[in-house]
Parts: structure tokens; sequence; C-alpha cells
């Protein structure tokens, strides 16, 4: 009797001898199957956002419990990905929510062997410094005929593929006005 209950139980025999010769269906479900209830059902709001690994910018729904973001899918309503993530934006919840994450800024002095944390504004004031440092340590004026070039090769500008417009533009204008020549866009290399 036990070993028949099993058998019958078995989705493999329910698919050849039920409904649903598929098994995409009823066939396929199992008592565990049956108690599952989906992320998505019990998440307090869903907010739509943008994947941010690529350019391409694909639609994603970000599905938050308890302050907590407990599930990330396609947005079914983009015109670009329709509802599609590639296995980078399928992942993205490991972006936000992984322990290994990196929620401070980490520092490590020259020469130094280890990591300290630092607020952002001493950070932030760290990097303006130091882009100042070197594009004064490296202005040229004039070249050696006279010629006017206001200029500086110390900086340089590489975008990410995530950036929109606007924000590239924003980079494009901040960097030519300190001088730099060199600024590029990882999407167009």
């Amino acid at each position: 009797m036990g070993v028949r209950r099993w058998f019958e139980s078995w989705p493999l025999y329910r698919q050849l001898t039920g409904t649903d010769p598929l098994g995409r269906g009823t066939a396929a479900k199992s008592a565990g199957s049956l108690s599952l209830t989906a992320r998505t059902d019990t998440a307090d709001s869903m907010a739509r956002s943008v994947c941010p690994y690529c350019a391409v910018g694909c639609g994603q729904r970000v599905y938050v419990k308890d302050g907590q973001v407990t599930q990330i899918e396609g947005d079914p309503d983009s015109p670009i990905s329709r509802g599609r993530l590639c296995p980078k934006g399928a992942a993205s919840k490991s972006l936000v929510t992984s322990p290994l994450r990196q929620t401070t800024v980490r520092y490590r002095r020259p020469y130094g062997t280890e990591w300290e944390d630092l607020d952002l504004d001493t950070a932030m004031n760290m990097i303006a410094d130091r882009v100042l440092a070197a594009r004064d340590e490296t202005w040229e004026d004039v070249d050696d005929e006279g010629r006017p070039l206001h200029r500086t090769l110390g900086i340089s500008s590489l975008g990410g593929a995530t950036l929109d417009n606007e924000e590239n533009y924003l980079i494009k204008k901040l960097f030519t006005a300190m001088g730099a020549l060199q600024i590029e866009n990882q999407a167009r290399i």
C-alpha cells in the first residue's frame, strides 16, 4: 500500500496517466510545491527600476517587504526588455542584499597593509584634492611655440555604460571645464 501510494504521487506517473501529458500543470505539482508562496505575493510594495549592469536599460520590478528587497524580476511593462533579464540582471538582487556588499568607503593608505573606513565627506574631499593637484601639476597654458593650450593631460574620465545621456553630458562638461582631453565612455569602446 505504501509503495503504490508513493508511486501514484510520483510526478512522472501523474503525467503519464493524468490529464497533464506535458507535465506543465497539476502533474508537476507536489505537496511541497503547493505549500510555497511567491516572494512577490508577500511583498509590501513594488518599485520600478532599471538594471544597473549595462547600457541596455532593462526594466526591473523590485519587491520590498519590511524595508528589505525580497525579489527583483523583469518588468513586463518595459518596452526595452518586455519582462526579460539577462543572467546578470536576474541575479541583481544579490547586488543589493549580499552580506559581502560594501556599504562604507574603504581606504588603504599608500604603503599601508590595512583597510580603514572613511566617511563619505572625507573620501569626496580627498578625491577632489587629488584631482585638483593632478590638474595643477600637469597644466599646460601654451605649447613650445606659444600657442594657447589651456589643458591638462594629468586627469581623464572613463564613463560607465549605465550612465544616461544627461549624466554623460554633465561629466563631459565638468572634465572639459577642468581642461581634460581624455574623456571617453565605456559604451563607445
